[in-house]
C-alpha cells in the first residue's frame, strides 16, 4: 500500500457496500436528469446481476487540480450533491478527492482500487468518461481491462432532448441566461440556493421591504443577475417570495448578494438556514435614479410574484 493512494483507499472503503458491486463514477455536478438517468440504469443493472449499487463522485472538479487557478463553480454544494445521489436509492455513495496523486494514477491502477475496495464486478460508464492519467482509460481500454481482471463494462447512452445533451453545460447556459424553466426542466427539480441568513445593511427594512440576506459559498454558480419569483423554505414552512440576485447597482454594491423578501412573513430569521427555489425570472437587475423609483419597482415585483403563485394555484395570503 502506497501513501499516494491511502486517501483514495480510505474514501472508497467508506463507500463500500460490503458485497460485489456495480459502480459508476463521475463528477455528478448538479445531479441533473442526465445523472439521474445514469444512476437509474446502474440500479437496473445492479438488480439484474444481484450486485450492490455504488456511485463515486469526484471532488473537487479535476480541472481545478490539472489547471490550478481555473475558476470553478458548482451547481450545488458537495453536501447537497451527496444527499441527492443518496435519494436515488443506491446502496453506497462515496466522495473521492481528486488530488494531484490521484491524477497521476494510470487507469489500470485506478480501476485496481475500485476492484480492491468496492469488489467491482460491473462498471457503468457514460459516453464522456475516461479514467486515469491523461484520460487513457477510455471505454475500449476499460473493456479490455475488464476481460483481464474479471469485471464487465457497460456503456450508458447519453440522455438527450431535442437533439441536445442533458448535461451540466446545458444547465449552466440556461442558468446564465436566467431561463429558470429550462434549468429546472434539466434538473428535474427547482434550482435552489441555501445558506444562513446574515445581517446586511438592512436597507430593505427602511424602505418597507425587509429582506433576508443569504450567505452562499463563492464557488456556487449563480443565475443571471436579476429579480426572481422564488419559494423560500424556513424550517418546515414554505413562503412565496421574491429574490434579488446581483450587485445592487442603485447602492453601488459590487459583490453579489442574494436578498429574499418573504411575502406576508413577520418575524426574525437571522442565523436560521433559508433555502430558496428559483422558479421564474421577473426582470434583469437594473439601476434606479433614486430610492423612490426602486421602491415602486419592488412593489411591482411583489405583485408579479403574487400573480405567479396565484396562476399556479399557490396564492399567498392577501
Amino acid at each position: 500500500m502506497t501513501m499516494s493512494t491511502q486517501l483514495a483507499r480510505d474514501e472508497l472503503s467508506r463507500a463500500a457496500a460490503g458485497r460485489p458491486s456495480a459502480v459508476t463514477i463521475g463528477k455528478f455536478d448538479g445531479v441533473h436528469r442526465g445523472h439521474q438517468y445514469l444512476v437509474g440504469l446502474l440500479l437496473e443493472q445492479a438488480s439484474a446481476s444481484g450486485l450492490a449499487s455504488v456511485v463515486i463522485t469526484l471532488h473537487p472538479h479535476p480541472i481545478s487540480v490539472l489547471r490550478p487557478g481555473t475558476a470553478i463553480t458548482y451547481l450545488c454544494s458537495l453536501e447537497e450533491r451527496v444527499a441527492l445521489l443518496r435519494s436515488l436509492g443506491v446502496d453506497g455513495v462515496g466522495v473521492l478527492s481528486f488530488t494531484s496523486e490521484l491524477a497521476q494514477l494510470s487507469y489500470r491502477d485506478f480501476v485496481g482500487l475500485l476492484i480492491e475496495q468496492l469488489d467491482l464486478q460491473l462498471l457503468l460508464v457514460g459516453p464522456d468518461l475516461a479514467l486515469g492519467r491523461d484520460r487513457e482509460g477510455d471505454v475500449e481500454a476499460l473493456r479490455r481491462l475488464g476481460e483481464e481482471r474479471g469485471f464487465r463494462v457497460e456503456l450508458a447512452p447519453m440522455l438527450s432532448e431535442d437533439d441536445a445533451k442533458v448535461g451540466s453545460g446545458a444547465v449552466r447556459t440556461a442558468l446564465a441566461a436566467g431561463e429558470m424553466q429550462i434549468v429546472n426542466g434539466l434538473l428535474g427539480r427547482p434550482f435552489a440556493l441555501r445558506g444562513p441568513v446574515v445581517r446586511g445593511e438592512e436597507r430593505g427594512r427602511t424602505i418597507g421591504f425587509p429582506t433576508a440576506n443569504i450567505a452562499v459559498a463563492r464557488d456556487l454558480a449563480l443565475p443571471r443577475f436579476g429579480v426572481y419569483v422564488t419559494r423560500a423554505y424556513l424550517g418546515e414552512m414554505a413562503y412565496p417570495s421574491v429574490t434579488n440576485v446581483g450587485e445592487r447597482p442603485t447602492f453601488g454594491q459590487s459583490r453579489p448578494t442574494i436578498e429574499t423578501y418573504l411575502l406576508d412573513f413577520e418575524g426574525d430569521c437571522y442565523e436560521r438556514e433559508l433555502r430558496i427555489e428559483l422558479l421564474h425570472k421577473v426582470r434583469d437587475e437594473q439601476r434606479f435614479d433614486g430610492v423612490d423609483a426602486l421602491v415602486a419597482q419592488i412593489g411591482r415585483d411583489v405583485e408579479a410574484t403574487r400573480a405567479y403563485f396565484d396562476e399556479a394555484g399557490e396564492a399567498p395570503k392577501p
